[in-house]
């Protein structure tokens, strides 16, 4: 059997059909870049302090005694989670009407009993400052808000990077439920029926009242996301042929994801609301309603109708050959079944998981960043454009091997530089972390490639899924990454920097892909480099109408 870029030559590289699938597909990807990303702003923790009550009538030089001053790295500030004890300020308050007249410091502390203040300099609010619900008080005192706030921080500051979790947790399920229900129904519908959960949860995600209720719709978001980017990257890879195949991978796929990217923080600047900007983003989704009745097949029955019936007969059958091999039963237990595709995806599942923590937590990290935070989200999410050019570039002009490779190590060492810069030139550091972020991107631009190129037709899809659920195993943890920072400040870069340098070097140990053909058959699978009793394997193609040989030249024989 022919494989299906031979049988499938007829219809051409680049005419009206392969125009509108790049195009269509590529569009679909638009809305994964803002939705995973959209927590930069929606969970921003706004400058905040205790709430002091008004019922104590202090005068303002003792309000702004209250909060006591902390050591920030090199700056003092107002404490964000204590302050001084109220009722001890109240009688000093009283005896002494300058505050400056007694020691304050040996005032005991508390922990902010009444509630946070939030800063609307930025934000009209986020999900940490949110507001719902009603309190169990049925009058108001004035001691206490009519409603129940979130109040993400503090004690509570874990929850914040916890709804990101939870996405990504969403995100990992749909990684594995994707790809299994598109190998089995379909591409096309499982593409559309995430892009609908996608569109759907959004907006419901904008009536969610308790923070609980949050997180469910928000793991339900993610499985839409993932879900939807997969059946997209995966039908594109098959529908498109060879030459136009790596252009779609990168710059298709990785282009349109950059725009939606940089189309947050553009929304963002001016809709400071969470709930309003999470309502205007989902609303992009209903321009793909039209794309349901989008119908390819007229182009490809014009195409046809250029060649004579005896070829189109040949590649008819030789196509239902190729669909009466896919609906075989092949599990996710293939992926593991025997020792070479166990190597390959393994080893597949260690460079994802590692990849998924550079990215998310360099992306995630924006608001950590020096500079306006909108600015720099704009930068992170338009030097991804540079990064998926250069991963076509690459692709085009070396091995996939030696391109992902070198992509991982050129990021990993870039970040181990930016302990050392000193802090009176932190615009520098903030250069080389967008760098990072860049070979980063272009490295994760590759893997999607290199790995559908990897593995057989037949469970290409399941395998992708699979290693993006190692990858959202990475990205639960990314939001935590970079609260050890706390511990020392460069711990992160130190970190992911030395894990990106050995994935760098797994990634050597993996077969080369470019000039095989894509591999339909698990027979078909090359072997894996680096470990014992390696094969070295060649596949010749007879271009004969009816045959196809295939000559296999191993140290052992033996089946895949």
């Amino acid at each position: 059997m022919r494989d299906y870029d031979e049988i499938t030559a007829f219809l051409g590289e680049w005419g009206p059909y392969q125009i509108l699938t790049f195009f269509l597909l590529s569009l679909s990807v638009f809305p994964n870049g803002f939705g995973g990303m959209s927590i930069v702003f929606v969970g921003d923790i706004p400058e905040h302090r205790c709430l002091i009550p008004g019922h104590l009538n202090l005068s303002e030089a003792w309000m702004n005694r209250t909060i006591p001053l902390e050591q920030d790295r090199d700056k003092l500030q107002y404490s964000k989670c204590r302050r001084y004890r109220l009722d001890v300020i109240k009688n000093l308050s009283e005896i002494f009407p300058d505050p400056d007249s007694v020691n304050i410091s040996e005032v005991g502390q508390e922990p902010c009993l009444d509630g946070w203040v939030y800063s609307k300099e930025q934000y009209i609010s986020t999900i940490v400052s949110e507001v719902s619900g009603w309190s169990n008080h049925s009058v108001c005192d004035c001691d206490r808000e009519e409603f129940v706030k979130w109040d993400l921080v503090c004690n509570d500051a874990w929850k914040m990077p916890f709804s990101m979790s939870v996405y990504f947790l969403g995100v990992l399920t749909g990684s594995f439920v994707s790809g299994v229900l598109s190998d089995r129904f379909g591409r096309k519908a499982i593409l559309f029926a995430t892009m609908a959960v996608q569109t759907g949860f959004n907006v419901l995600q904008v009536f969610s009242s308790p923070w609980e209720i949050f997180c469910l719709v928000n793991f339900l978001i993610g499985i839409g996301q993932i879900s939807n980017y997969v059946a997209a990257f995966v039908l594109g890879s098959e529908l498109l042929g060879k030459s136009i195949r790596i252009t779609y991978c990168t710059l298709g796929v990785g282009i349109s994801y950059a725009f939606g990217y940089m189309f947050l923080p553009l929304v963002a600047y001016f809709i400071r609301s969470w709930k309003m900007l999470l309502f205007i983003l989902s609303l992009v989704g209903l321009i793909y309603i039209p794309l349901w009745w989008n119908n390819a097949q007229p182009v490809t029955i014009k195409c046809k109708v250029q060649f004579n019936w005896r070829e189109r007969e040949i590649a008819s059958r030789k196509l239902e050959d190729i669909k009466d091999k896919n609906i075989k039963s092949f599990s996710i237990t293939h992926l593991i079944k025997t020792h070479n595709i166990r190597s390959i995806t393994i080893t597949n599942l260690i460079v994802w998981f590692i990849l998924a923590i550079g990215y998310y937590g360099l992306s995630l990290n924006t608001p950590n960043l020096h500079g306006d935070d909108y600015l720099n989200c704009f930068i992170s999410g338009a030097i991804e454009i540079p990064a998926n050019l250069a991963a076509w570039f690459v692709l085009q002009k070396f091995t996939r091997k030696l391109s992902l490779s070198g992509s991982l190590f050129f990021g990993g060492i870039v970040l181990f530089f930016v302990q050392l810069i000193p802090s009176s030139i932190s615009i520098l550091a903030t250069m080389l972390v967008m760098i990072g972020k860049l070979a980063n991107t272009c490295a994760f631009a590759i893997i999607y490639t290199y790995t559908a190129e990897l593995y057989a037709t037949v469970i290409r899809n399941t395998s992708v899924g699979v290693c993006l659920m190692a990858s959202r195993l990475g990205s639960i943890i990314s939001p935590y990454f970079f609260y050890l920072g706390a511990y020392y400040e460069f711990l992160p870069y130190i970190l992911m920097g030395s894990l990106t340098i050995f994935s760098a070097l797994l990634i050597l140990l993996l077969p080369e892909t470019i000039n095989f053909p894509l591999p339909d058959t698990i027979d078909q699978m090359q072997r894996m480099k680096g470990f014992k009793n390696a094969w070295k394997h060649r596949y010749y193609f007879n271009t004969n109408e009816t045959t196809t040989e295939v000559n296999c030249m191993a140290i052992k024989k033996e089946e895949l």
